[in-house]
């Protein structure tokens, strides 16, 4: 039994990586932690509680830092909606988040099953740097960390070269590349090479299953958005494949290891992942940096998800 903690700012592509991996056999999801991301921390926590009453699941949930290490709050709002999934009216839960704070939770729970739990971040990284600052020894007591972030060619998905996730607390993820001694990471660029076309994405939301049904009303927005910018039917799932890489890394067919860190100044370069492709620093590799994956048995991995 694999065993995981997800790490997430909830809007809808986060939603969808959460239902794939409670939808999954051989893995059990130990807790949520959340933080401030595509929609502000209180939000983020309603929303996993949300999925929680969805799948009908009793799941520790521990919110996070409601704000970046340093620099302003950025959000995504535009895209997955105010509440962070679509403005689709999803009633919220009567479920309560837990008192701890998510970085203290990340401590503790590491600490009583050391070596034994895998971590996923698929938000802004300020809840492991808040996390790793406290407690040092942090990363050798988990088992493997997967996060979804970076633009490996600095193509990102910001009005800069920086991919959201990172762009909105470079400092954060500094931290965490440069404390974790190995981090893999699913770029947007990877992301973008492995879209769900039109047909796909009309497949997943005819299964006629509440799943299913949930999934279609919150992606409405997102759909808008990415219909018009790029004039056509299909859908990214950054932290979907992410996700599914930490379940199942049998998934990756290319992948290669490299020094990357993270870029805290200028203007137009703020955020940006910088990856030495040719080992030129002489630094150690820091990343598994996903390449290419196995796209047919990801959304096999979607379907069973959404049954």
């Amino acid at each position: 039994m694999k065993r995981f903690i997800i790490d997430t700012d909830a809007g809808v592509d986060d939603a969808l990586a959460i239902l794939m991996a409670l939808g999954q056999k051989d893995v059990k999801i130990e807790a949520f932690t959340t933080v401030s991301g595509n929609v502000g921390v209180d939000k983020t926590t309603a929303n996993v509680l949300k999925i929680l009453d969805l799948v009908g699941q009793d799941i520790p949930v521990y919110p996070g830092c409601p704000r970046p290490l340093v620099c302003p709050t950025y959000d995504a709002a535009s895209i997955h909606g105010s509440d962070g999934l679509g403005d689709a009216g999803i009633p919220a839960s009567k479920r309560q988040p837990e008192g701890k704070h998510a970085a203290l939770a990340l401590i503790d729970l590491a600490n009583q099953n050391p070596g034994q739990l895998s971590l996923i971040a698929i938000g802004p990284l300020t809840n492991l740097a808040a996390a790793v600052t406290l407690d040092p020894e942090l990363p050798g007591k988990f088992a493997e960390l997967t996060i979804m972030g970076g633009a490996i060619y600095a193509k990102g998905n910001t009005h800069v070269t920086a991919e959201f996730n990172i762009y909105a607390d470079p400092e954060a993820a500094h931290v965490v590349f440069e404390r974790w001694p190995k981090v893999r990471v699913l770029s947007w660029e990877t992301t973008m090479a492995y879209p769900f076309n039109g047909e796909q994405v009309k497949g997943f939301f005819g299964m006629n299953t509440p799943k299913a049904q949930f999934f279609h009303d919150i992606y409405q927005n997102t759909l808008g958005f990415l219909r018009e910018k790029f004039h056509q039917d299909l859908l990214f799932s950054a932290d979907g494949l992410a996700v599914a890489c930490a379940l199942n890394p049998g998934i990756i067919t290319a992948k290669e290891d490299h020094f990357v860190s993270v870029e805290l100044n200028g203007s137009d370069t703020r955020g940006m992942t910088s990856v030495d492709w040719f080992g030129l620093s002489g630094q150690p590799a820091n990343a598994e940096i996903i390449l290419e994956i196995d796209h047919a048995r990801y959304v096999e991995m979607i379907e069973a998800s959404l049954q």
